[in-house]
């Protein structure tokens, strides 16, 4: 089987994924209605820098790699299958991994942004997960802040010398982590607590999640880990080409 047959393959398998996944609004995502008008609208504006930034970056990206698309596409794939499987937590929520560490690590953040709101925005629309009202909200804590971190972690272990997988590792776990503590201040700035204000909110938001995220959080670093070797193993052209081989030659 070619590489580019192994390839689509593994994409249609992953979108056929989605549509096994059974949904309700109640979760790391922020549910449609759930923030105040004024919150939405600034949790948009807050976004458009880093999806005009994405914008660019995705596009240089095609231009000079068009071999690396079909990655990308997969990145966003996974992205959207890893969000959209809730595990329950306390008090009726739910809690799951982001998926985006993985782009992140090899695109960068901003076209992350990109990639991200995509999958929000269908996830949206067709599995009521999250909202169109919140998609501002959501793709800020899941697509912009998240993959910061998720790379900045990344990057910071090439300048360190970590060895390659405890980077990606870590970069995903955090970049998972940092998504679910966005969300919880979001939160908790749109039902501050009559005792303690905002913050006091934010930690029982932190408290609701905690119990299912940080298992989850691990699991994704792992699994993160797990993807990125078979990529060096069927696609190393195209990760050479996205300057991903550069930096493993200069970690080991």
């Amino acid at each position: 089987m070619k590489r580019t047959e192994k390839y689509v393959i593994t994409l249609a398998l992953a979108v056929s994924g989605i549509f096994g996944v059974a949904g309700t609004a109640y979760g790391m995502h922020i549910m449609e209605g759930f923030l105040p008008v004024r919150h939405c609208i600034a949790w948009g504006l807050a976004c458009l820098p880093f999806l005009a930034a994405g914008f660019f970056s995705i596009r240089r990206t095609v231009e000079a790699h068009r071999k690396t698309l079909l990655i990308l596409a997969m990145a966003g794939a996974y992205a959207f299958v890893l969000s959209a499987l809730k595990i329950p937590s306390v008090t009726g929520s739910s809690s799951h991994p982001t998926g985006t560490g993985l782009g992140a690590i090899l695109f960068g953040p901003s076209a992350m942004s990109i990639i991200g709101a995509i999958v929000l925005l269908f996830q949206a629309v067709l599995l009521a997960h999250g909202g169109l009202t919140t998609l501002g909200a959501n793709t800020f804590s899941m697509a912009v802040a998240g993959p910061l971190v998720a790379w900045g972690v990344y990057r910071l272990g090439e300048i360190l010398g970590w060895n390659r997988r405890v980077s990606i590792f870590l970069a995903a776990c955090l970049g998972n982590l940092v998504t679910y503590c966005v969300t919880s201040f979001q939160l908790g700035l749109a039902y501050p607590s009559e005792v303690g204000g905002v913050w006091a909110s934010v930690v029982k938001f932190l408290m609701v999640f905690a119990v299912t995220q940080i298992p989850l959080a691990v699991i994704e670093g792992l699994v993160t880990v797990v993807v990125i070797m078979g990529l060096e193993s069927y696609a190393k052209p195209e990760l050479r080409e996205l300057g991903y081989h550069r930096a493993e030659a200069a970690a080991e």
